[in-house]
C-alpha cells in the first residue's frame, strides 16, 4: 500500500486527504441519516394515533423525550394549532425546509469530492507525463527505472482518483435520495396529523 502511495508522486498527498475527508462525511452522514434517528418510531406512532387534543400532551412529551428533525416539526404543528390551518401548513413547512437543509449538510462536501477527484487524478496523470518525458530527455530510454516511475505516477493518481470518486458518487447518491424519502415521510405524517385534529376541533 505504501508503495502505491508513494508511487503516485506530490499529487497522491491530496487524493489522501480527499479520500480522508469523504470517508469522514460518508460515516458522519450515515449515522445522521439513520431513520431511527429522523423520525424515531414512538413519534410517528404517537403521532399517528393522536387523534383529539387529548392526545397531545402524551406526544409533546415524546416530542421532547426524543428529539429529532420530526418531533421540531411536530412540535411547530402543535404550537399552531390554535391558528387557521394554512398557516399552521406554512409554519410546518418554514420548519421543514430547515431540517431537511440540516439533513443535507455535509452531502455537498461528497458532490465537491465527487467532481474533483478525477481532476486530481488528471493532474496527477500529466504530473507523471511530465515527469517521464524529463527524464527521458535527460537519460534516454536506457534506464527502464525511469520510465517505470514515470508510468507509476501516471497509473497510481489515476486509480485513486476513480477509487475515491466512484464510493463517494454512489453514497451521495444514496444520500440525496434517502433525504427525499425522509422529507415526503415527514410531510405525509404532518398533513395526516393536521387534517385529524382540525377535524376534530371542528366538530368540537
Amino acid at each position: 500500500m505504501w508503495q502505491f502511495l508513494s508511487a503516485g508522486g506530490p499529487v497522491m498527498i491530496l487524493l489522501v486527504l480527499t479520500s480522508i475527508v469523504s470517508v469522514a462525511f460518508i460515516i458522519e452522514r450515515g449515522l445522521a441519516l439513520r431513520w431511527s434517528k429522523v423520525i424515531p418510531a414512538k413519534v410517528e406512532f404517537a403521532v399517528e394515533n393522536c387523534r383529539s387534543g387529548d392526545d397531545l400532551p402524551r406526544l409533546c412529551e415524546l416530542c421532547q423525550e426524543q428529539p429529532s428533525a420530526f418531533s421540531r416539526v411536530v412540535m411547530v404543528a402543535q404550537d399552531h394549532l390554535n391558528c387557521p390551518r394554512e398557516e399552521n401548513a406554512d409554519a410546518i413547512q418554514t420548519r421543514a425546509r430547515h431540517e431537511v437543509l440540516q439533513l443535507e449538510r455535509g452531502l455537498v462536501i461528497l458532490e465537491v469530492v465527487v467532481g474533483i477527484s478525477p481532476l486530481l487524478g488528471l493532474v496527477g496523470t500529466i504530473h507523471g507525463l511530465i515527469t517521464l518525458f524529463h527524464d527521458l530527455g535527460g537519460i534516454g530510454l536506457a534506464d527502464n527505472t525511469v520510465i517505470a516511475r514515470g508510468i507509476g505516477i501516471t497509473l497510481n493518481t489515476t486509480l485513486m482518483g476513480l477509487l475515491i470518486a466512484i464510493p463517494s458518487l454512489v453514497c451521495w447518491s444514496y444520500y440525496t435520495k434517502k433525504v427525499e424519502t425522509l422529507a415526503i415521510e415527514m410531510e405525509t405524517l404532518c398533513d395526516e396529523f393536521l387534517r385529524r385534529q382540525y377535524r376534530s376541533n371542528s366538530r368540537n
